[in-house]
């Protein structure tokens, strides 16, 4: 154990939060997560989870069942405090930093001098350095770190998040880490907490640069995402097989398409892009056309589904997957239920919703929950298939189960 750290404090217990809670608990050290939401807290301090990633459950149970582990409504005083909030957008696309607030306004009353804060959402640039002034605000009392000066009371760094939904155990361990300090000493400090966990590298700098680097990491693949979805549209018109055509082109030594889909979603790759193009407007065109073109597939997707319902006099759409991406519960900017939504709002046919991952719909679609139906029932009932999502109950079907329907087959399983 560290001697620095015998007590962490995680802000937000989703699908970061919660994981990296439970890491840092079975290395043996006392973690206590804060959570705004009650059924959250009283789900993980019985042993369980809330949320859908491969063996949590049993990581979860056993650092609860050990007494290393435990949730709490209410901040209290912790050597370390790890904040991993959402980071979304608003309307015009500009980052909405009230979640990030809102958690430093709880944990300033409890903060004390030699305490670390860490910051894991994924912000734009400056975020981290904009923690310091509002806790110099809110703890007159305490010396915050400055650019060149390491006279601080406290501690303040920017390590992101950058792992994989279903592979979060995994990588929250293997994976190298950027930390990013407001002065080295900071990042120094910070590195000392990731060790605790972490066997990749940890590998230091100033804050802004980190924050950058997750925010180009995801740029980087938006762009080449949003290559393969523009070619999957002049594809259609010209009457090509894209998924034949990616997998010739990548016969290259030096070429590497990525598969085109019905958008992008997530919390990453469908909000950080416009973190970087709302810090430079006038110079980030590239980012910006790449994110309009993956905003716009859905749209591309919803007309083609009202083509084919045309055909039917009483049409039967079966949307296949609601989560952002394969055999995951995430729902977060989801362009497949989007895409629902819009189905079900425009009235283009009686829809039918398969999610084997979840129970119920989100808060939005609460209403038609009536719509969530298993995978069987919905082969049996539609007439027109629209493959959002490639979870591998939909990719274990056979081209013959779907013969006799209209398929939109946004995710290549059919080849």
């Amino acid at each position: 154990m560290s001697a620095f750290f015998s007590k962490v404090s995680v802000i937000g217990l989703g699908y970061i939060g919660l994981p990296t809670a439970a890491v840092i608990a079975s290395r043996g050290v006392e973690v206590v997560g804060i959570d705004v939401s009650e059924h959250a807290v009283n789900t993980i301090n019985q042993g369980k989870i809330h949320i859908v990633e491969p063996d949590l459950d049993m990581l979860v149970q056993a650092a609860v069942t050990t007494g290393k582990l435990r949730a709490s409504l209410i901040p209290e005083p912790a050597q370390a405090f790890m904040i991993a909030v959402p980071t979304p957008f608003k309307e015009n696309k500009s980052p909405d930093l009230s979640y990030i607030r809102t958690a430093i306004e709880n944990i300033a009353p409890v903060i004390e001098k030699g305490n670390l804060i860490v910051l894991e959402s994924t912000s734009p640039v400056g975020t981290t350095e904009q923690i310091a002034q509002w806790l110099n605000e809110l703890r007159p009392d305490l010396k915050v770190p400055m650019d060149h000066s390491d006279a601080a009371d406290i501690f303040i760094a920017h390590c992101p998040e950058r792992v994989l939904p279903g592979r979060v155990l995994q990588e929250l361990v293997s994976n190298d880490r950027i930390i990013g300090g407001i002065t080295p000493r900071c990042a120094e400090k910070a590195k000392s907490l990731y060790e605790l966990f972490v066997r990749g590298e940890c590998l230091q700098t100033h804050a802004r640069t980190a924050e950058m680097a997750k925010l180009t990491e995801n740029a980087f693949r938006d762009v080449n995402i949003a290559f393969a979805n523009e070619l999957s549209l002049i594809c259609d018109k010209l009457k090509i097989n894209v998924w034949e055509l990616i997998k010739l082109s990548n016969r290259h030594p030096r070429v590497n398409i990525l598969s085109p889909g019905p958008g992008v979603g997530g919390h990453c790759i469908a909000v950080d892009p416009w973190f970087i193009v709302d810090s430079a407007p006038e110079l980030a065109k590239l980012i910006r056309s790449a994110r309009e073109i993956n905003d716009s597939k859905p749209h591309y997707v919803i007309e083609k589904v009202k083509a084919a319902a045309d055909q039917f006099k009483r049409p039967v759409i079966a949307c296949l997957g609601l989560a952002f991406k394969a055999d995951i519960d995430d729902l977060r900017e989801s362009p497949a239920l989007d895409i629902a939504e819009h189905l079900i709002n425009d009235n283009v046919g009686e829809v039918l919703l398969v999610e084997p991952n979840i129970k119920q719909l989100p808060k939005r679609l609460s209403q038609h929950n009536d719509k969530l139906t298993t995978l069987p029932q919905a082969l049996e009932r539609a007439n027109v298939l629209v493959v959002l999502v490639d979870h591998r109950q939909f990719k274990a079907l056979h081209i013959n189960e779907v013969a006799a329907k209209v398929v939109i087959d946004t995710r290549g399983i059919f080849g």
